[in-house]
């Protein structure tokens, strides 16, 4: 929580190597979003990660992040909160949508998007949005010029190359096919969608050449909105690391097999886009990787490596510390930023930091103003980008996010390098187990300076656990007072088989693939907008 900082005009007269935005106009701005992706994921954090020599380098030649968190620690919630910079709270956005989800994102919500575009940028998203397909809910309608992907998790239909999975699931039924029955998991009636802007081009998706769509849609659009003069906003959400992982994959660097030759697949793929923007002009771009929460451990071997944070106490009475729940490995995240000449290179970040602090911070370097009438709890950062400073929030809170507590509900909390639970829970475990709600009064505290793992509370009648308490009760109360005060919206979470994607109903499986024509420049969002979903 907490407000957009002034731009530290100062700075100048503390570096000589950076400018501030006066100096070099609008940058142009690539957010990439790993899904599912493990802190020790990266090389660059965990020496046993061998195949991310691109993310690697990245961090040798920019700033690499080591406090760094998902605003949620699952799909919908963190994303949102990415794009608006507000927790779910407060933007509403408090679990995942579903394929037949009538709602998403509320529309008085302003995105990052909206304010860039206002502010001049082209703008695309390309890859998984997972924050409302139906409607004036689907990203076309929602600040973005161009957008090319699938419009929610890559698992959430069948496909002809189902890629691997636990447990696996089978491909779509074909024609003249008998009805399958039902697997628990896995959606066996409707095809995954691909659009291009607001059309269906293909249904099933190829999985075996997603990742490579995505890099070469990327690539155009980076050098369509470089020909145009105008600055450009690229906002790639990754289906990496999320399962099915695709096939067929390249070697892995290391004996992690499928799940370490699909990250070496990610790693290429970053690798390419930030080729291609340093082609347009090294030093005009900057990239900022995160990942939208910690990896998916009920997927056993196909889930990533959550490094020194495994949440030791919840694993001792059972159930997953990582996706899904408020243990570090839940939303402590790999994290990136490049820009040569303004970004320092070879620089380790300690600071407190959070995928909230994309949106404030990234506004603030185009320029633009934050929307009004509502409250943000993402900071301006850009002193810590440029090395100025290493300080970011004193209080971050940490929402629940499906393991245990009501979705959405402000449970636990950071002040400095101290951790509050109110509530504690265990998502599936790679064996099945599932560790049980508990709720904590006073709340369990850890202090991970001592104890990343996060293994042993302090004893309530130890002299430092009653000294930090009645300061994590004052900035609870704080918080929660601060988010009852505010503009909050709510989501419409209704369902209607009606709202499910589907090119042609008349086939098994709403089997299509339309010839698809990119828009032949980027000023024809107005078209666009006219055109109908295809449902």
């Amino acid at each position: 929580m907490g407000t957009p900082r002034a731009v530290l005009v100062l700075a100048t007269a503390l570096t000589g190597l950076w400018a501030p935005r006066e100096a070099y106009g609008q940058p142009n701005f690539i957010v990439i979003l790993a899904d599912d992706v493990g802190w020790g994921d990266l090389g660059a954090n965990w020496a046993e990660t061998k195949e991310t020599p691109h993310l690697d380098a990245l961090a040798t030649e920019g700033m690499r992040f080591v406090d760094f968190h998902a605003a949620a620690s699952t799909c919908s919630p963190s994303r949102a909160s990415l794009l608006t910079g507000r927790l779910g709270a407060r933007n509403g956005v408090t679990h995942n949508f579903a394929v037949t989800s009538v709602g998403g994102l509320p529309l008085n919500e302003t995105t990052l998007a909206e304010v860039l575009r206002e502010a001049g940028y082209s703008t695309a998203a390309i890859g998984k949005w997972h924050l409302g397909h139906h409607g004036h809910h689907h990203p076309s309608f929602r600040g973005f010029d161009y957008y090319f992907g699938i419009p929610y998790s890559h698992d959430m239909g069948c496909t002809d190359t189902p890629g691997y999975n636990v447990p696996p699931c089978p491909p779509c039924p074909q024609p003249g096919t008998a009805a399958r029955v039902a697997r628990r998991d896995c959606y066996t009636e409707v095809a995954l969608p691909l659009f291009e802007n607001v059309t269906i081009i293909q249904q099933p998706v190829n999985l075996s050449s997603l990742a490579t769509r995505y890099a070469e849609q990327a690539a155009w659009f980076i050098r369509q909105a470089s020909r145009s003069g105008r600055p450009f906003f690229l906002y790639l959400a990754l289906a990496h690391m999320h399962v099915p992982l695709g096939g067929p994959l390249p070697p892995p660097a290391s004996g992690r097999g499928i799940y370490g030759a699909a990250l070496s697949e990610m790693d290429a793929l970053v690798g390419r886009v930030r080729r291609v923007a340093d082609s347009h002009g090294k030093g005009r771009t900057l990239l900022w990787f995160a990942g939208d929460n910690g990896p998916w451990a009920q997927k056993c071997e196909l889930s990533g490596r959550q490094g020194p944070f495994v949440g030791a106490w919840q694993r001792q009475r059972g159930g997953s510390s990582a996706k899904q729940t408020t243990w570090e490995g839940g939303h402590r995240v790999p994290a990136l930023a490049y820009w040569p000449g303004r970004v320092p290179a070879q620089r380790t970040s300690h600071a407190l930091l959070s995928t909230l602090d994309i949106f404030p911070t990234l506004v603030a370097l185009a320029g633009a103003a934050l929307p009004p009438n509502r409250r943000f709890d993402g900071l301006d950062v850009s002193p810590v980008l440029f090395g100025w400073s290493d300080v970011g929030h004193k209080v971050l809170l940490h929402p629940n996010s499906g393991a245990a507590g009501k979705d959405g509900e402000i449970e636990t909390l950071r002040l400095a390098q101290y951790k509050a639970f109110y509530t504690t829970g265990g998502a599936m475990a790679c064996d099945g187990s599932v560790g049980p709600a508990e709720h904590h009064q006073p709340p369990l505290i850890f202090n991970l300076d001592g104890d990343t793992q996060e293994q042993e509370p302090l004893a309530v009648a130890s002299r430092e656990y009653q000294a930090v308490l009645p300061a994590i009760r004052r900035a609870y109360a704080q918080a929660l007072e601060d988010i009852a005060t505010d503009n909050v919206s709510v989501a419409d979470y209704s369902k209607d088989p009606a709202a499910t994607p589907c090119c042609d109903a008349r086939r098994v499986a709403c089997r299509c693939r339309v010839p698809g024509a990119r828009a032949a420049a980027l000023g024809q969002h107005t078209e666009r907008r006219a055109t109908r979903l295809c449902l």
